[in-house]
This record gives structure tokens, sequence and C-alpha cells, in this order.
């Protein structure tokens, strides 16, 4: 496994890297595609690029997204994919095991549901209007009852997710899967903030099992320092 950061846009990958990720790695949706790269255990490299590091904005970017937005890969010569929800089902339908991402479509669609319900109910519900407003937003700007509304509304989807770790090691059923991926790359934050947290405490323990995951704990339980606002 490889993994090379840098500013800008790069010469083509050398061979022997297999994927190429743009994206800087304090962002979550980079994060969730990183932790799936390092679950399947993928040779890559990752080129810094989206907030302060530009990129996104350069014309031969736009080529490849023209959203302008992170995370974009290319996996050798095939056509670069953006949005994080496709990449994941991208790398897991082309390297994961049947475990992992089921060949049997009712079975992966079980798996892609909760996935799914992790993108909508989870992390949108966590990122924009809890982790921008907590650490992204100076503390004199903070609106500690919309903050605190968006918790509990957060918090209510939670509980879904707590109903079923109590019967279930892993939100997809008796294997970690790409559901979890969606689903758990939120949690580090979630239980870093400075916020009043309810009692979950299957969440919480599931929490702590999927924290001793070596990808997880490489590219998603990281710091987060540059995107605390300092004014």
């Amino acid at each position: 496994m490889i993994e090379i950061v840098g500013r800008g846009f790069p010469l083509p990958a050398p061979r022997s890297i297999m994927i190429t990720v743009w994206g800087r790695q304090s962002s979550s949706n980079v994060q969730a595609v990183m932790w799936c790269i390092g679950e399947l255990d993928l040779s890559h490299q990752r080129i810094d690029a989206g907030f302060t590091y530009g990129v996104v904005d350069r014309p031969n970017y736009l080529a490849m997204n023209p959203n302008g937005t992170i995370p974009t890969i290319q996996d050798g010569t095939h056509a670069p994919l953006w949005e994080s929800g496709a990449i994941l089902r991208y790398l897991a339908s082309q390297y994961a095991d049947e475990i992992f991402w089921p060949l049997d479509p009712s079975q992966r669609a079980g798996v892609d549901q909760w996935a799914e319900w992790a993108k909508v109910n989870i992390a949108l519900k966590f990122t924009s209007p809890i982790f921008w407003k907590v650490v992204r937003t100076p503390k004199q700007r903070q609106d500690p009852r919309s903050i605190r509304k968006a918790v509990l509304d957060f918090e209510s989807s939670l509980r879904i997710a707590e109903y079923r770790l109590e019967k279930y090691p892993y939100l997809a059923g008796r294997d970690f899967t790409l559901a979890d991926i969606q689903f758990a790359h939120i949690l580090y934050r979630y239980y870093d903030i400075d916020i009043e947290r309810c009692t979950l405490p299957a969440v919480a323990e599931y929490y702590q099992t999927i924290s001793q995951r070596s990808a997880y704990a490489t590219h998603v339980a990281i710091s987060y320092d540059e995107l605390v606002a300092s004014f």
C-alpha cells in the first residue's frame, strides 16, 4: 500500500499505484473512501485537494469532476469517479469479497439499504448541521439552540442504529460490510466534539469495536484541527 500526499494536479500515476484519490484527509467523505481502500488493502495515492489546498477549481480537475467537489478517484485507466457513495459501491463491486458486498442481489440490497440510510440519515444530519456549526463556526457566532435541535434530530436517527446493534454486531447484520463504512466514519467526530450526547450503549460498544480496526485508526480517527474556526 502506498500513499503519496501532495499539492496540485499530479503527473500520471506510476504503474505500481492502482488508485489515485483527490481530496484532503480531513474531509469526512474522503475519509469514508480512504477507509474502504484501507479495508480492501488497495495500493493508492492520495492528492490533497479542496479547502485550502485548491486544485478543485482547475480546468483539468473540473474535466474529471465538473462539480469541483471531493473526493474524486481514478482507478488505473478507468474513467474518473466522483460522489463518495458511488465510489464506495464501485470499490466494493470491483475488489471486495461476498461478505463485504454480496453477489446475491437481494443480499446486496440489504447491505445497500443500510449504507444509503446511513448516508442520508446519519452523515447528512451530522456534518453540516452539527459538525460545521460546532467546529467550523467561531464560538461567538454559534447558535446553541440550533445545534441542540440538530443533535436531537441526529440522535433520533441514531436510535434506529441502536435498536439494530442491540441485535447484530454490525449495521447490516453479522458481518462488517460497506454499510459500516457509510455509518461509522461519522462516529469518531460525534464522540469527539464538544456536545451533549444521549446514552446509546449498543452504538457506543459498536464504536469501540470499529475503533480497533487498523484502517479506521489510519484514515478516520485523525485530527481535524485544520477545520477548527480560529476567529
